[in-house]
């Protein structure tokens, strides 16, 4: 049987990847998509999240994608990859004939480079290839500096000094993203400037070593659709192309993130009203080391769930379904960062 293509969506924390595949699970164009959702904590959100899009089957009817989505809330998948995503990947091999094909959101802390790897695995080889790699890159916050510092002082940096090797661990991380990539879509361009847009794109295009597109599209709810044309049909077979996709962990044996990176899950049985809890949030990120808070949150005499976002100090919020009736209507967060005590987290935000 053929083998089923792969694509993976890499990116960091906030980028728009669970954004871009709920659009691409809206628009199959007649594709049987299963979806793995890399969740890094112990509380589903991405994954609750895809799980509200719904697909159309063959018949037109219309069905829950739930089906076709797989969580894995082990951490990071490029650290687990044979512990939890290699018999998940066999399990959907053994479905191959009823899977047109996988894609994968990883997390925004997982290198790319080691789960490509796991397609080497005769376990997997025979079955399933890495049809692209496809990186987002937030425009909006690599316009502010806020995740890779000042652009034009970074660049010039790195031009000054030929032997630079103290990047933070969130660096490298960004940089292999895009060295592994097939495509980059450079996100939430509608919030910068043309002379911000162009800056940015200039330097990402400085970054790349191998010629790759980099494509702006507009992130956010509501925005339009990319065609699964444009993402999907890459037949770039990644695995066997990963010499000349530089990693700065290629000579390492194994690698570790920074242990002082934590989620902490939060499930609290009170609702908040939305601008109190945004003020607590912001509150929060300015005083602590968080990269990343998101969830899903109970507003009293509100019969609909609220999305959080929150990505350093910029917070996002909105309405996206009902809740459904013998769901219990809790506030469920992930806030992810460096340092954090989670009874002091938990005491701020239940205050």
């Amino acid at each position: 049987m053929h083998k089923i293509p792969v694509t993976i969506i890499t990116g960091f924390l906030g980028a728009g990847k669970t954004t871009l595949i709920r659009q691409l699970l809206q628009n199959p164009q007649g594709r049987r998509i299963a979806v793995l959702v890399n969740e890094f904590g112990e509380v589903g959100i991405d994954g609750d999240l895809l799980r509200s899009c719904q697909v159309c089957d063959e018949d037109g009817a219309v069905q829950p994608a739930a089906a076709n989505i797989v969580e894995l809330t082990n951490g990071c998948l490029c650290c687990t990859v044979q512990e939890e995503f290699l018999p998940t990947m066999q399990v959907l091999m053994e479905r191959r004939d009823q899977i047109d094909c996988i894609v994968i959101e990883t997390s925004g802390l997982a290198l790319p480079k080691p789960l490509v790897q796991a397609f080497r695995w005769p376990e997997i080889r025979t079955a399933a290839t890495v049809d692209s790699v496809i990186a987002l890159v937030d425009c909006e916050a690599l316009a502010e500096g806020s995740l890779v510092g000042d652009l034009p002082a970074l660049e010039a940096q790195r031009q000054a000094d030929d032997s630079l090797d103290h990047e933070t661990p969130l660096e490298e991380l960004f940089e292999d993203q895009l060295h592994c990539a097939d495509l980059v879509l450079l996100t939430k361009v509608d919030k910068v400037s043309g002379g911000d847009r162009a800056r940015v794109e200039t330097w990402l295009h400085q970054q790349l070593p191998r010629p790759v597109k980099v494509l702006s599209i507009v992130g956010g709810e509501g925005s339009s659709a990319i065609s699964p044309e444009l993402l999907l049909g890459f037949n770039a077979a990644v695995e066997d192309d990963l010499d000349n996709r530089s990693s700065h962990h290629d000579h390492d044996h194994d690698h570790d993130h920074d242990d002082d990176i934590v989620a902490i899950p939060l499930v609290l049985d009170q609702g908040f009203d939305p601008q109190t809890l945004m003020e607590k949030l912001e509150h929060l990120a300015a005083n602590h080391e968080i990269y990343r808070i998101k969830g899903f949150v109970y507003v009293p005499n509100k019969a609909m769930r609220l999305v959080v976002h929150g990505v350093g100090q910029r917070f996002d919020s909105f309405f996206d379904r009902p809740w459904q009736a013998a769901e219990p209507r809790h506030t469920r967060l992930v806030v992810i960062g460096k340092d954090l005590e989670a009874g002091a987290i938990r005491a701020a935000i239940a205050a």
